[in-house]
């Protein structure tokens, strides 16, 4: 799961009291960012490992704090904790907490047994990155379906699809298809890392321009 993890962050959005669509679109991927960091200093690891999965090469064997159960809920809460503090927006708060906590689940979809509940065994996973024909259109569909919600929610009628939110739209679909289609990395070392933080980092920036050319419910979408 890649651009998937986004479609709650474009639900979620259309509530009045959520946070700012950047701050969701980074709570989405919170995990990654983490997880990508920790990779760094091998406090978490992967490696590669042709044909662990049809469409992932990536053995992602030790990740006992980002994609634990337990560890995205304090993630997940500590994110919540920010906004709070931030914004004193209680509700806001909930809906930060339940859009990172979203990732886990999601990811549950399509790993092979590489979750945990705690940090250790028993390994979850359902698998679908072994069935591309289940996987591929599962993901393009739940990020077809948040961005129509989120586009029919927004106040400005005919500019619903403007152009930040099309760019949006065309940069989530392109990281997606270099995510699919591209060759297979060499190897896992920095520049892995700094890639994917580049590709969240855009598709943030972008929602960043998108929540600020439109109102969600008559509301302006930038204040948490």
């Amino acid at each position: 799961m890649f651009i998937g993890h986004f479609a709650p962050a474009f639900i979620a959005a259309t509530h009045k009291k959520a946070p700012s669509l950047p701050v969701l679109l980074i709570g989405a991927q919170l995990v990654d960012w983490v997880f990508f960091g920790l990779l760094l200093s091998t406090t978490e690891q992967m490696r590669l490992s042709p044909g662990i999965t049809v469409m992932n090469p990536m053995d992602l064997y030790h990740m006992p704090y980002t994609h634990s159960l337990i560890g995205s809920a304090a993630f997940a809460a500590i994110f919540a904790a920010l906004i709070y503090a931030v914004a004193r927006n209680r509700t806001g708060a909930i809906i930060g907490f339940c859009v990172v906590l979203s990732h886990w689940f999601l990811d549950l979809l399509v790993h092979t047994k590489d979750l945990t509940l705690a940090g250790s065994p028993p390994k979850l996973g359902l698998g679908l990155w072994n069935h591309p024909a289940i996987a591929m259109p599962l993901e393009i569909g739940i990020v077809a379906l948040s961005l129509w919600v989120y586009a029919r929610s927004r106040r400005d009628g005919r500019r619903g699809w403007g152009m930040p939110l099309l760019a949006t739209t065309l940069a989530l679909a392109a990281f997606q298809a270099i995510n699919w289609f591209s060759p297979p990395p060499q190897s896992v070392d920095t520049a892995t890392t700094l890639l994917a933080w580049f590709a969240f980092g855009v598709i943030a920036l972008l929602g960043w321009w998108t929540a600020r050319s439109g109102k969600v419910f008559g509301r302006s979408n930038l204040i948490a």
